[in-house]
């Protein structure tokens, strides 16, 4: 936090240390810092998911004591949220404080980096919560302002900044997307019906929500049991947001998914990746499959485990991984330990015979997931449980 200091000529009687309290004026600033950042992390989660490999960062401009720009990472992810904010406020911009939810570039890209260009419009103070990890950025940010004479703060809610920047911050720091497991549940703990294809849990609200966040996802994945019972689709169905319909992923130990389905004949419109994991005496018996689904528009892809697939995914890019199911999937990700955020959507709706048993209930969550948010989507509730970087 910023500290401030002032001096009086008035004398006062000396007080420990232990029990000193701050100056009205380190406090006012400290919260000032802190509310202002936190409108920088709220504006930074407008384009989450939409601006490629780079972070979604919000900026906002204050000079005294109010907002004369904000703006975020614009989709595609470019230009960067500095530049933008700075180009709203133009003039005002000099002498303001920037609150940036993530350390200024310093590498020179299509753009000059945005910690020369806080620098050559005047701001005269930058607070940031989250210290980039890129190598090309780390520490070179802080350095280029602090050598332009500008004021730096750091770490200011950093946890909620590293909440916001999650998908980009695992996969700089893990080499892996951000792995989120999303699971509709019945009122009697079941997530589907043997036998009955897909079964409708959760209400239309709670669907739209599902449609958004797969919107904001890299990739999308589910097991072959589910491919094959469900014959879903797993694409965006939001007028409008079609086109961010997320990369589609089946675990196919063997190549089983069917062309007759619905994932391989939208290939040529969706991206679709079947993952297989066969053993070496099955992998030469495969050949011929692996030849079917290319011709009709898929990839396979061959992975040892789960967390060598998931380090694929993040050597191209992906930053952020939509588990949907099955229960077999989702068992084999918890197992894995390589679950980060988990979304419970839970509904009063009963299964009847023949359900399918949740692989995890709200009572079961470990105890390095927090719960960090609930919410209400018509009959329905969500309960987002997330665990620390």
């Amino acid at each position: 936090m910023r500290k401030t200091s002032k001096t009086s000529s008035r004398k006062s009687t000396p007080r420990s240390p232990a029990i000193q309290t701050p100056e009205p004026e380190t406090v006012a600033s400290q919260a000032e810092d802190e509310r202002f950042m936190a409108r920088a992390i709220e504006v930074s989660r407008q384009n989450t998911g939409f601006t490629d490999t780079n972070p979604s960062v919000g900026c906002v401009l204050v000079k005294d004591g109010v907002i004369v720009a904000e703006a975020v990472t614009s989709v595609g992810g470019r230009p960067h949220a500095e530049r933008n904010a700075l180009d709203l406020a133009g003039e005002a911009a000099r002498g303001a404080t920037a609150y940036v939810t993530l350390e200024p570039c310093a590498h020179w890209g299509k753009t000059p980096p945005c910690a020369n260009a806080l620098a050559h419009h005047g701001v005269a103070r930058v607070v940031v919560a989250v210290d980039d990890p890129d190598e090309r950025v780390s520490g070179r940010g802080y350095q280029v302002l602090r050598d332009a004479g500008i004021e730096v703060q750091t770490g200011v809610l950093r946890r909620e900044g590293e909440r916001a920047l999650s998908a980009y911050l695992t996969r700089k720091l893990k080499k892996r997307p951000h792995v989120i497991l999303k699971l509709a549940v019945s009122a009697n703990g079941m997530i589907g019906r043997k036998g009955a294809g897909q079964v409708a849990i959760t209400g239309a609200e709670a669907r739209r929500a599902v449609h958004e966040l797969r919107a904001r996802c890299d990739g999308i994945l589910v097991g072959i049991g589910t491919a094959i019972a469900d014959d879903p689709e797993l694409n965006v169905r939001i007028s409008g947001m079609e086109q961010y319909s997320p990369i589609r992923f089946v675990l196919d130990r063997r190549l089983e998914l069917p062309t007759h389905s619905k994932l391989v004949k939208t290939a040529r419109d969706v991206p679709l990746v079947v993952v297989e994991m066969p053993s070496s005496a099955e992998a030469r018996d495969l050949a011929e499959r692996r030849a079917v689904l290319a011709s009709a528009g898929a990839e396979v892809l061959s992975a040892k485990n789960i967390e060598d697939l998931l380090l694929i995914l993040g050597a191209r890019g992906l930053s952020e991984l939509l588990v949907e199911g099955g229960a077999v999937a989702a068992k084999a990700f918890l197992e894995a330990d390589l679950v980060d955020r988990i979304l419970l959507f839970e509904s009063p709706t009963i299964i009847g015979a023949g359900g399918i048993e949740t692989p995890i209930k709200r009572a079961d969550i470990p105890d390095t997931y927090s719960l960090v948010g609930e919410t209400v989507y018509g009959p329905d509730r969500c309960f987002d449980y997330e665990r620390p970087l």
